[in-house]
């Protein structure tokens, strides 16, 4: 497969993850399906347009209707299959699906910036991690609930290890880009999910101590 062809699919595949999991997310709120549809569709794509803004360049789903289209039909199936699903399971299973899309946007936002030689090489890095949990946040400040990000769990981490480990192994093998990038995703989402799965937290030499 060519590496465009991975990247771009890598970043349906997230859009599928991230708008499913902002239906999971909202659906204990009470709110309806066209609100649902909304959140869906702003989580999916909120990183990737900010991500889009800083770059100077065309909003990635301005010309590729496919974005939003998926990330509609994703929400109304998420909405309705979701009375099907036991509630015990639905908040970890919202925790795999956000571990799965944040893994996929990260390395895309960061090839995005590695093709237009962004700020290197800080630029791929930062603005990965803005694609990747920028509509996670979005969406848990509009629903009124904690974000990850601010939680004591390994969030962040993980993907600020994938994406590290992508942009110096695409420095020195830029013709394995599509295993690199599956590599690393894999490595996030293992991390990441191992995290969930364990309840596994930051280290106390990397948080503040609480005030008494």
């Amino acid at each position: 497969m060519h590496s465009v062809d991975f990247i771009y699919y890598l970043g349906m595949a997230g859009t599928v993850a991230f708008a499913a999991t902002a239906v999971l997310a909202v659906i204990p709120k009470g709110i309806d399906l066209f609100g649902a549809c909304v959140m869906g569709i702003i989580t999916a794509i909120g990183g990737g347009t900010m991500r889009d803004v800083i770059l100077n360049e065309p909003v990635f789903w301005a010309n590729d209707l496919n974005y939003i289209w998926v990330a509609l039909i994703t929400s109304v199936i998420t909405f309705y299959a979701n009375r099907l699903v036991a509630q015990k399971y639905v908040y970890r299973l919202m925790l795999y699906l956000d571990a799965i899309g944040v893994s996929m946007f990260v390395i895309q936002g960061a090839d995005k910036c590695i093709d237009l030689k962004f700020a290197m090489p800080v630029g791929p890095v930062f603005l990965g991690l803005l694609t990747a949990i920028g509509g996670g946040l979005i969406r848990d400040v509009l629903a009124g609930s904690p974000t990850l990000l601010m939680k004591k769990e390994l969030y962040a981490v993980p993907l600020t290890l994938g994406v590290v480990l992508y942009l110096v192994l695409f420095t020195f093998f830029p013709d394995q880009q599509v295993g690199i990038a599956f590599g690393c995703v894999t490595l996030a989402f293992l991390i990441r999910a191992s995290a969930i799965y364990w309840d596994l937290q930051v280290p106390d030499w990397m948080r503040l101590k609480e005030p008494a």
